[in-house]
C-alpha cells in the first residue's frame, strides 16, 4: 500500500488521535474570572474519584481561595534554571512525561518559556505532553488568541505579545468558558482578588473598563460557541452534503496589511472548520535579487505566522498577479479568495494590469467568492 494512499493516511490519523491525550481548555475574558480556581476544583474532583491527576504548573497569583485548593494535590516539581543572574522556574515537560499521570494540570497556556528552553512557548510543551498520551487541562484568556490580536488591540488599546495559534484552541476536545458579568469582575478586582492593591486603580483605568469587559466577554462567548459548532459539525454526520469551504489568503510584501489578511482569513477558516492557504505571488520586481532585505524578513515572518495558524504556504513566480491567483485557486479548489483593502499594493497591481474585471468574471464563472477584508 502506498504511503500516500488517502485511506491509509486516514487510518494512520485515527491511530494517532486515539493515542493522543484528551485536551480541555478553560477560557475567560480576562484575568480574575476564575479559570485556575475551576481547574483546581476539577483536579480535586478527579482525585477523589481515583484518577491519577498531578499539577504540572499552576499560577495561583497568591489568591488564598485558589491556593487552598492545591492542598492534597500531587505537584510535579518545576524545572529550575538561571536567566540573567536570576533563578527562575518552568514546567518540567520531561518529568511530566516520565511520571505519566492520567491527567496533568498546566496553567498559563500562552506563556513564553525562558530563553534556552526546548520549546519557545508553553502551548508547544502542552502539545508534546498530549502526544505522549497524557490528558491535559489548561487555561487561557481570550486576548491571547492569535487571530483576535488586532480586534483586542482595537478594544483595549493594548497589543498582547503572548499569543497562541487558533489551531491550539481547535485541537482541544473541550473548551469551557468561565463567565462573569462586568460588575462581578470589577467587584473582584476592587476586593483585591485579582491584583495587588497598588495595581488596582491602574487596571480600572485601563483594561478593566466596563465597556472593554463587555466586548471581551462577547468575544469569549462567541469563541466557545464557535468551538461547539465546529465540534458538532465534525462529529455528527450531515445528511445533506454541502460545499466544503477552502480559503486562499493573498498577500503582498506589505507587512502590516499581510498580517491583517492572515489573521482575518485564519479566523474565517477557523469558523468554517476549513482548510486555508496563503498565496504570495513573487513578481520580477520582488525577485530574490531585487527585494529589499526588510521586506524579505517580513515575508518570512508572515509565512511563519500563517503556518502556525494552520495555513499551507503557496509561493509562485509570475508577472501577472491576477492570472496567478486564478490558477492557484483552480488548482487548490478554492471556494473563497481573501485580499486586503484596495489601498494595498496587491490591489494596485491588479488594477494596473486592467485584469481586475477579468478576475471577477473568472471567479464568478467558477463559483469562487472574493472577500475584500476591511
Amino acid at each position: 500500500m502506498s504511503e500516500t494512499n488517502p485511506s491509509a493516511q486516514h487510518f494512520l490519523d485515527l491511530i494517532r488521535k486515539s493515542r493522543r491525550g484528551k485536551f480541555k481548555i478553560y477560557i475567560g475574558m480576562s484575568a480574575g474570572v476564575g479559570k485556575t480556581f475551576r481547574m483546581l476544583q476539577e483536579a480535586q474532583a478527579l482525585l477523589r474519584n481515583g484518577i491519577d491527576v498531578k499539577i504540572g504548573y499552576i499560577e495561583t497569583h497568591n489568591r488564598k481561595e485558589t491556593h487552598d485548593l492545591l492542598e492534597g494535590l500531587p505537584v510535579i516539581p518545576r524545572r529550575k534554571l538561571f536567566y540573567k543572574g536570576k533563578e527562575l522556574d518552568e514546567l518540567d515537560v520531561q518529568a511530566v512525561i516520565g511520571l505519566r499521570p492520567e491527567v496533568v494540570v498546566i496553567d498559563e497556556l500562552a506563556h513564553t518559556n525562558i530563553e534556552g528552553s526546548k520549546n519557545d512557548k508553553r502551548w508547544q510543551d502542552v502539545l508534546e505532553v498530549l502526544e505522549a498520551g497524557i490528558n491535559v487541562i489548561s487555561a487561557v484568556n481570550i486576548q491571547h488568541i492569535e487571530s483576535l490580536n488586532e480586534e483586542i488591540k482595537n478594544i483595549t488599546g493594548v497589543e498582547v505579545k503572548e499569543r497562541i495559534p487558533d489551531s491550539v484552541l481547535g485541537a482541544a476536545d473541550e473548551v469551557v468558558n468561565i463567565d462573569l458579568t462586568a460588575d462581578e469582575l470589577i467587584t473582584r478586582l476592587k476586593e483585591g482578588k485579582i491584583y495587588r492593591p497598588e495595581k488596582i486603580q491602574t487596571a480600572l483605568n485601563n483594561f478593566f473598563k466596563p465597556d472593554h469587559i463587555l466586548q471581551l466577554r462577547e468575544l469569549a462567548l462567541k469563541e466557545v460557541a464557535s468551538q461547539v459548532e465546529r465540534k458538532v459539525e465534525s462529529e455528527i454526520p450531515r445528511l445533506v452534503a454541502s460545499r466544503r469551504e477552502k480559503f486562499l489568503a493573498c498577500i503582498s510584501s506589505n507587512e502590516s496589511t499581510a498580517r491583517h489578511v492572515i489573521r482575518k482569513t485564519a479566523r474565517l477558516a477557523s469558523y468554517y472548520n476549513s482548510k486555508w492557504f496563503l498565496l504570495y505571488v513573487q513578481t520580477p520586481k520582488e525577485s530574490q535579487d531585487n527585494i529589499a532585505l526588510d521586506k524579505q524578513r517580513h515575508l518570512i515572518n508572515n509565512f511563519k505566522l500563517a503556518t502556525e495558524m494552520g495555513a499551507e504556504i503557496v509561493r509562485v513566480q509570475s508577472s501577472n498577479i491576477s492570472e496567478a491567483i486564478i490558477e492557484v485557486a483552480e488548482q487548490r479548489e478554492i471556494t473563497t479568495i481573501c485580499i486586503g483593502k484596495p489601498h494595498i499594493t496587491l490591489i494596485r497591481v491588479i488594477l494596473a494590469t486592467n485584469l481586475f474585471n477579468n478576475l471577477l468574471k473568472k471567479l464568478s464563472s467558477s463559483d469562487i467568492d472574493l472577500v475584500i477584508l476591511s
